[in-house]
């Protein structure tokens, strides 16, 4: 029976996807989460939306620093914009500072492909596959997602996990909880393997976890 229950909330949500439109976050001027390693501040994963004519430009921001006895093991510094024209992502570039390594991705749409230059990959892909950066809820439905970092295309299988309460900095949320894997052989370090939770009701993107040396969570802290 339980079963049948989270099959039929997977059905429904992934068909209200399907007709839900990126322009669905209009109505959001921008998402700011806190990023969490082993629950310790790190870091901080904002968005910001804006429209300009028939084009809506989404704004992301990454920053963190992972350290330890004052020696820096990990720091990264990113900033990406993206524009969609009628639903359909036609641009998208970013720059990644990670420790000493720049990191890139400049793509388009042509017809109906994305072209990418990137730092881990150049060449065309289906222009049906996502950016990886969670913050469009039709990931959960794409057979694979590009890494908004490098440019890098992996495929991956999603699996519902039902329905569920969280709460998050005093205010509750009744969410949907997917988790999103790798659908092909790739080094563990390589692999997609983490949770997401989308607001039941708006879809907004409210917590991503995943392990990679220690627990990391991003937190949905304000919106507007």
């Amino acid at each position: 029976m339980k079963k049948i229950i989270i099959f039929f909330f997977s059905f429904l949500f992934l068909s209200a996807s399907a007709s839900s439109h990126v322009t669905h976050y209009q109505q959001f001027k921008s998402i700011e989460m806190e990023i969490f390693r082993n629950d310790k501040l790190i870091g901080i994963n904002n968005f910001y939306f804006s429209k300009e004519n028939d084009l809506m430009k989404v704004k992301n921001i990454v920053q963190f620093k992972v350290s330890i006895a004052g020696i820096d093991l990990m720091k990264v510094d990113s900033e990406s914009s993206g524009i969609y024209k009628d639903d359909m992502l036609i641009k998208f570039n970013s720059k990644t500072k990670q420790n000493d390594k720049d990191k890139f991705v400049n793509l388009y749409l042509d017809q109906n492909q994305f072209v990418i230059d990137g730092s881990s990959f150049s060449g065309k892909t289906s222009s049906n596959y996502i950016i990886g950066n969670y913050w469009n809820h039709s990931v959960v439905k794409s057979a694979a997602q590009i890494s908004p970092l490098s440019g890098s295309v992996k495929k991956q299988k999603v699996k519902f996990l039902g329905k569920e309460n969280i709460t998050l900095y005093g205010n509750n949320y009744s969410t949907l909880h997917f988790k999103i894997l790798s659908s092909e052989d790739l080094p563990d370090d390589k692999k997609i393997n983490l949770d997401i939770w989308y607001d039941e009701k708006t879809l907004l993107l409210l917590k991503v976890s995943y392990q990679k040396l220690g627990l990391w969570e991003y937190r949905l802290k304000n919106y507007e």
